[in-house]
Formats: C-alpha cells, sequence, structure tokens
C-alpha cells in the first residue's frame, strides 16, 4: 500500500464512520432537543476519527470484517468524544476552539455541553449491549470489550491520566510520571481500539498481544506529537488554540526532553510501533501507515 493508497483508504473508513455514527444516533429532531443538538454537534465536528479507524484497520490486520467491529469503533468515537467535550470546559482546558469551530460549552453553555459528554459517554455502552442482544454468537467478546473499555475510558485509564495531569500544573514530576500519566490519559483509549477491533474480529492471542503493544507505542507517540503540535503547530490547520500548555504550566515533552529530543523520541515510538507488527502480513499496511501519520502531523 503507497501513500496515495493510504488516503484512499482512511477517506473511504473515515466516511464509513461517519455515516454509521449518523445512522446509529438519535436525530436532533428528538426532545429535548438541545441536548442531541449539542451531542450531534460535537460528534459531527470534523474529527479525523483515529481512534475508529484504528479499530476497523485492527480487525482486518487479524483478517477480520470490518462490519463486525463498525458498533465499537462507533462507541469508542462517542468516549472520545465526550472527554474533548468535557476537556475544552473551562474547569478543564478552558478551550475556546476545537477542530476550527467554537466548543460545545461556548455555542450552548457549559451545562449543556457537561450533559451532552455524559449523554455520548452513555450512549457508547447502549450501543455495545445493544451490539451483543442483537449477535448472541458474539455477546460474551462484547462483555469483554465492555469491560476493558470501561477500564481504559474510567479512573484506571483516561480519567486517572486526567486527574494526574490536573494535579501535576505547575509541580515538577519525573519522566516515569509523564509516561505513566500520558500512558493513560491518551494511550489507554488508543490501545483498547486496537485490541477490541482485533478481538471482536477473531484475532490469535499473539496477534492480540502484538497490536497491544503496537497501541502502548502508538499511544505515547500520538501524544508526544500533540504536545509539539501545542508548541510549533498552525492554529488554522489544527482548528485550535497553541501554546495553552506552557501558559497552563503542564509538563510535556517539549518541556521535559527539548522540543528536538521531543521529536526523536516520538520517532522512536512510532519505530518501535511499526516492530511490533513487523510479523503481519500486508493486511496490517493501513496500521503502519496510520502510525507514520502520527509522526507526520503538521510540523
Amino acid at each position: 500500500m503507497d501513500k496515495g493508497a493510504f488516503q484512499a483508504y482512511l477517506i473511504e473508513r473515515q466516511s464509513l464512520i461517519e455515516k454509521t455514527l449518523d445512522e446509529i444516533m438519535p436525530p436532533s429532531s428528538h426532545e429535548p432537543r438541545t441536548i442531541f443538538e449539542a451531542m450531534r454537534y460535537s460528534l459531527f465536528a470534523g474529527g479525523k476519527r483515529i481512534r475508529p479507524v484504528l479499530c476497523l484497520a485492527a480487525a482486518e490486520a487479524v483478517g477480520g470484517e470490518i462490519n463486525t467491529v463498525l458498533p465499537v469503533a462507533c462507541a469508542i468515537e462517542c468516549i472520545h468524544t465526550y472527554s474533548l467535550i468535557h476537556d475544552d470546559l473551562p474547569a478543564m482546558d478552558n478551550d475556546d476552539y476545537r477542530r476550527g469551530k467554537p466548543t460545545c460549552h461556548r455555542v450552548f453553555g457549559e451545562a449543556l455541553a457537561i450533559l451532552a459528554g455524559d449523554a455520548l459517554l452513555t450512549e457508547a455502552f447502549g450501543i455495545l449491549a445493544r451490539a451483543a442482544l442483537m449477535n448472541p454468537g458474539q455477546r460474551e467478546r462484547y462483555v469483554s470489550i465492555m469491560v476493558e473499555l470501561a477500564h481504559a475510558a474510567g479512573a484506571r485509564g483516561m480519567v486517572g491520566g486526567q486527574v494526574m495531569d490536573i494535579e501535576a500544573e505547575g509541580k515538577e514530576i519525573n519522566l516515569q510520571t509523564l509516561y505513566e500519566m500520558h500512558g493513560k490519559k491518551t494511550g489507554a483509549m488508543i490501545e483498547v481500539s486496537i485490541v477490541s477491533g482485533a478481538f471482536l474480529a477473531g484475532g490469535k492471542e499473539r496477534e492480540i498481544e502484538a497490536l497491544r503493544g503496537y497501541g502502548k507505542h502508538v499511544g505515547l507517540a500520538f501524544q508526544i506529537s500533540d504536545d509539539i503540535l501545542n508548541v510549533i503547530g498552525n492554529k488554522k490547520i489544527m482548528g485550535k488554540n497553541t501554546g495553552s500548555d506552557a501558559s497552563r504550566g503542564k509538563l510535556t515533552f517539549p518541556s521535559a526532553l527539548g522540543l528536538e529530543e521531543a521529536k526523536r523520541k516520538l520517532e522512536e515510538e512510532v519505530l518501535q510501533a511499526m516492530e511490533k507488527i513487523s510479523t503481519f502480513d500486508e493486511k496490517a499496511d493501513p496500521l503502519r501507515h496510520l502510525a507514520s501519520y502520527v509522526m507526520e502531523r503538521h510540523f
């Protein structure tokens, strides 16, 4: 798969996820309309759908069908969007723009934004529960995925990492704590996206463990990339403000390692991710390109 073929693959998968999310989510005509409008406003605000694409690509890497894992991919995107809505709130990162548009709380107010995030998180597990009921032969696998997803999204994973991030503001922390914090805050949801796709698609244990290792490295690479972009990224391209990490006294990879060393560490993590799936055949090429894509994000 060359770069052009990967771009076509990415657009096709993003369109499929977009279409499926639109079919799954209640329309904004439902009452009370404001909550469904707020949910859909953020869910369809132009995200790149990297986590659900990773989920589909992992299923393909083990020889599975993407339609089997679409509900999981959509549930993951709902959880990701909820986390962004809450991240942007004044009590958290206090951001005015996300993906080039005013953030949810700027359009609908803080109360509706909090509730829209709550509703998307709840909806995610509803999507998975309905899929389990409709596919009795896969029911145990769906339950296992729900457990792992709750772990990755909750206090042991993303939420716990966010707490560590808040508590570390303005303080000196060591590199090991920085790795642990971002392994939870960013890495856990990326890792579970990949593992759940492979698991539901019938991947063998050794394949799933290799993909889990890939996910750990890609998750860390994604966070390092985000940290670098917050320093040198183009605000117009990124669709959100830059320089916010430094203004809030956050410890990031560029502030801890220096910008050039952070870039070197990013490349190292991507190469290690590639190594984890080196025994996979060409069906894993999208995963290889996705790892490189993380490194090439508008520097």
